[in-house]
């Protein structure tokens, strides 16, 4: 008998330009590596499937499957195939760590769900997200269990998707590295910081506008975005143009690892306006480099943050730039955020999530043999 565990661990979000999910496949991957209780495998389904090989250690066991994505997703909402057994090989657990997994005839299996903004926000969604919560439901169907980041999420999983609770389990994120930088940030200090992809629900365009109520109190304050473009560009640009602020809003597009933590412990404020999050990282990251937080009440946002953050309701212009300038501009208040995030993000570390999606991984298999 086997005496460690066998995990097999989707990879693909590993590919490309890494977005939250990418960072917490990352964090999760680390950590189940370092246990020596764990045989950890890898998998990833899609066209160019190979790239994930490129992610990870050669001493890790790789299967990569040139399926199209869609096509695959397709076959397991209908037809229940192609089968995990076909695309990881032998293990004991099968996770797929973006909404969707394998269905299989022996191993158990995992799906983590982020968030629900495909049912929430469905305007907000590309049509490949659209397509989440048909796969979630036929995974549950086939007998996995639902692994969510926060409560709030996994509130939304039972509500939204008729998931019974006792099929879901709540394991938090740690919290990606941010290594004190040994270079500059690409913008000079000061400067109030954004971070993510340019998308609606991350409601660039109201922070705009905040910022374009503050900006006046100094002139060499200015707002900079970093997150690669995606639909949301358009009203960014749009939002930027109408208040005149070319010259104060900085769009730096995708930033690599050191750019971003360079960024981050050089902000004067993290600004996370968000509509809708699951978690969020990057409140977070800015705890751990040592700045105050300004997020919105979104989603899983104030579980995350506990009492860490200056929250404020999302979509409220004014009351974001009230508090943007409070942290700016009142020492008391900056303090008291920067050491209340200090002992938050000490709450979260990745051998944590590892500890505990180990007792998921238990629960998995007992469901499988039931």
């Amino acid at each position: 008998m086997n005496a460690r565990l066998r995990v097999c661990l989707d990879i693909l979000p590993l590919v490309g330009q890494p977005s939250g999910v990418g960072a917490a496949c990352r964090g999760l991957f680390e950590a189940l590596a370092d246990r020596p209780d764990v045989e950890l495998s890898a998998y990833a389904v899609a066209r160019k499937a190979f790239l994930a090989r490129r992610e990870i250690p050669r001493s890790v066991r790789f299967r990569g499957r040139p399926i199209p994505t869609r096509l695959a997703q397709l076959g397991w909402r209908t037809a229940a195939i192609p089968r995990s057994e076909s695309l990881t090989g032998r293990c004991d657990v099968v996770h797929g760590t973006n909404f969707a997994v394998p269905p299989s005839r022996r191993a158990a299996t995992v799906v983590t769900v982020h968030d629900m903004a495909s049912v929430r926000y469905p305007e907000l969604c590309t049509a490949s997200t659209l397509r989440y919560p048909s796969l979630v439901r036929g995974a549950v169907a086939a007998g996995a269990v639902v692994h969510v980041p926060s409560s709030f999420v996994r509130d939304e999983v039972v509500q939204l998707l008729d998931v019974p609770e006792e099929r879901v389990r709540v394991v938090h994120w740690g919290v990606p590295p941010v290594p004190e930088p040994t270079t500059p940030p690409p913008v000079e200090p000061p400067y109030v910081l954004a971070l993510g992809t340019v998308e609606p629900r991350k409601d660039y365009p109201t922070l705009v506008a905040a910022f374009h109520a503050i900006a006046r109190r100094d002139e060499a304050l200015r707002l900079v975005v970093a997150g690669a473009d995606g639909w949301g560009t358009d009203s960014l640009t749009g939002a930027v143009a109408e208040r005149q602020l070319e010259d104060r809003v900085v769009r730096l597009g995708y930033v690599n690892e050191e750019e971003r933590s360079a960024l981050l412990w050089n902000a004067s404020v993290l600004a996370y306006p968000s509509l809708y999050e699951g978690f969020g990282f990057p409140p977070l990251e800015a705890m751990s480099a040592g700045v105050p937080v300004v997020a919105t009440r979104a989603g899983g946002v104030p579980e995350v943050v506990a009492d860490a953050a200056v929250l404020v309701e999302p979509k409220d212009p004014v009351e974001l730039a009230g508090a943007l300038a409070s942290v700016l501009e009142d020492g008391a208040t900056r303090r008291r955020l920067l050491e209340a995030g200090r002992r938050r993000v000490a709450a979260f570390s990745w051998s944590a999530t590892a500890e505990q999606m180990m007792s998921v991984y238990g629960d998995a298999l007992e469901c499988r043999r039931r």
